[in-house]
This record gives structure tokens, C-alpha cells and sequence, in this order.
């Protein structure tokens, strides 16, 4: 019995037992509840535990999924386009252009500051910003720059993917930043010394090696904004939808059969695109 725990297999195995429970007590199982949930069937009053496709039949044979689900597919998108533009010129800054470890740390720092606070806040302070009677429209005004407010600032799609980008632009730069911050930097001299220039350089040597960094954060903002509803609805005004708005109205009739079923199909999109993600490129080899 001895010579058996002490062996290397039995070991690791023991190792990630604790682990392993909590994973399948607080993920595994929530997921194939939902799964089992989705098959109910809801009444005004009741939930039917009876296996039905009523939920799925109704989910995909409705237009109006699809035009949230495209809605979604939209938001994340833009955002994704946006945060990776803004994420990868931040963490290409804090790594090749300051030199001091002590103020990349500082500025690194000051990245993390919004933070410091609920994403709610942070969410909801754009909205006196983006108003009609708002700062930015009363200063646009005042220096002529338009004559009357600007309707589209505030609930609009607009303010919707400003809030995202605002919230989750630091999930890009985090793993983009750390990828950089590996790059050996005799790779840079050999390149400049080959006569390359600095876009070429960028091209050519730093954008290859920092791609699991960008395919992290993508795979990070991506399921992010998929799965925010509470931003949307705030800073849409309530006049836009995503497949979590869709989720939180069936919960608020208690429709849970419903709210399963979308949850279910949005797990496996989500899934699939983090599939296509990870075969772009293979994060555990190039890390």
C-alpha cells in the first residue's frame, strides 16, 4: 500500500483531487443542470420536469433569436477590434518604449486604477458624460463645433460598445503585455541589424511572438461581452438586446425551461469560438 501512494501517478492524482471536486461541484454540475433544465417545460405556474424539445423548437424558430444572437455576435466584434487596437498599442508602449521596470510597474499600475471600483460605476458614470445636457455635448457646443446635442452619444450602440470597450480594454492588454515583456530582445537588434525597419520589425518578429497574448485576450474580451447583459441594457437605454438580455427577461418571468435553453445554445457558440481561436494558434506550445 506504501510503494502505491508513493507513486508518481498516484501522487498527482491525489494532487488534483481537491481541485477536481471543486470543479465538478461548482462547474460541471451547474452546467448539467442547466442541460437537464433546458429539456423542461414551463407553464404560467409551473415548472414540468418532462423531457421536451419545446425550448429549442421555439429558441430556433424564432427571428428574433437571430437577430439578437447577430446583435451579440456585433457587440463582441467591435469591442474585440477596438480593445485589441487599444490593448496591444498600450502594452507595445510599456514594454519597448519604457525602459525603467519601475515606471512600467507604475504605469502598469495606473491601468488597473478603473478597477479599483464596480463595474457597475464605471459603467454608468459614461451616461451624465454622453448626455444630451451631457459634458461632452455641452462642450462640443460651446466651441462650435456642432449647433445642437447629439442624439447617438447615449443609449445607442455607440455608448454600448464605448462602455465595453472601456471596461474590458485592460483584459487585452494584461496577457498581450506579458507576452511582449518575453520576447527576447536580441531578436530586435538581429532584425534592425538585418537592415529591417521598425514597421517591418512590428510585422515580421513582435506581432508572431505576441500571438498567444492577443489570442487570450481575445478569447477573454470575446466571452466577456457575450455574456454581459446589465451593460447593454444600461447603456442602450433598453432599446438593444443581447443573448444575456434575452436570458435575464426569461428569469424575470421565471421562465427557467427557457432561459436554459438559451443559456445552453450561447455556452456552445461561445465554446466553438474559443474553439477557432485555440486552433489559430496552440497557446500551451508558444508559451
Amino acid at each position: 500500500m506504501e510503494r502505491i501512494l508513493k507513486s508518481p501517478n498516484v501522487t498527482g492524482w491525489l494532487l488534483a483531487a481537491p481541485l477536481t471536486l471543486v470543479l465538478a461541484a461548482f462547474l460541471v454540475l451547474p452546467i448539467v443542470m442547466i442541460v437537464i433544465v433546458s429539456f423542461w417545460t414551463a407553464t404560467d405556474f409551473s415548472i414540468v420536469p418532462a423531457f421536451s424539445w419545446e425550448n429549442y423548437a421555439f429558441l430556433f424558430g424564432s427571428e428574433v433569436t437571430y437577430r439578437v444572437f447577430l446583435n451579440t455576435f456585433k457587440y463582441a466584434a467591435i469591442t474585440w477590434a477596438v480593445t485589441l487596437v487599444l490593448g496591444f498599442t498600450v502594452a507595445y508602449f510599456l514594454a519597448f518604449h519604457v525602459r525603467s521596470q519601475t515606471w512600467q510597474t507604475a504605469l502598469f499600475l495606473l491601468c488597473t486604477i478603473p478597477f479599483w471600483t464596480s463595474n457597475i460605476i464605471r459603467m454608468i458614470s459614461w451616461i451624465p458624460f454622453l448626455g444630451r445636457n451631457g459634458i461632452a455635448n455641452s462642450t462640443l457646443i460651446s466651441l462650435g463645433v456642432i449647433d445642437e446635442p447629439l442624439e447617438w452619444l447615449l443609449f445607442s450602440d455607440f455608448s454600448v460598445i464605448l462602455a465595453f470597450v472601456h471596461l474590458y480594454t485592460l483584459f487585452m492588454v494584461v496577457p498581450i503585455f506579458n507576452t511582449m515583456m518575453r520576447i527576447d530582445r536580441s531578436l530586435l537588434e538581429a532584425a534592425s541589424d538585418a537592415g529591417a525597419s521598425g514597421f517591418q520589425t512590428l510585422w515580421n518578429v513582435i506581432l508572431p511572438l505576441t500571438r498567444p497574448g492577443i489570442m487570450i485576450g481575445s478569447i477573454f474580451v470575446i466571452t466577456l461581452v457575450m455574456g454581459d447583459f446589465i451593460t447593454v441594457r444600461f447603456m442602450s437605454g433598453s432599446q438593444a438586446a443581447n443573448v444575456g438580455r434575452l436570458i435575464s427577461n426569461d428569469i424575470a418571468l421565471l421562465q427557467y425551461p427557457s432561459a436554459s435553453a438559451t443559456a445552453v445554445v450561447l455556452l456552445a457558440t461561445v465554446l466553438l469560438t474559443i474553439g477557432i481561436l485555440l486552433r489559430l494558434v496552440d497557446i500551451r506550445k508558444e508559451l
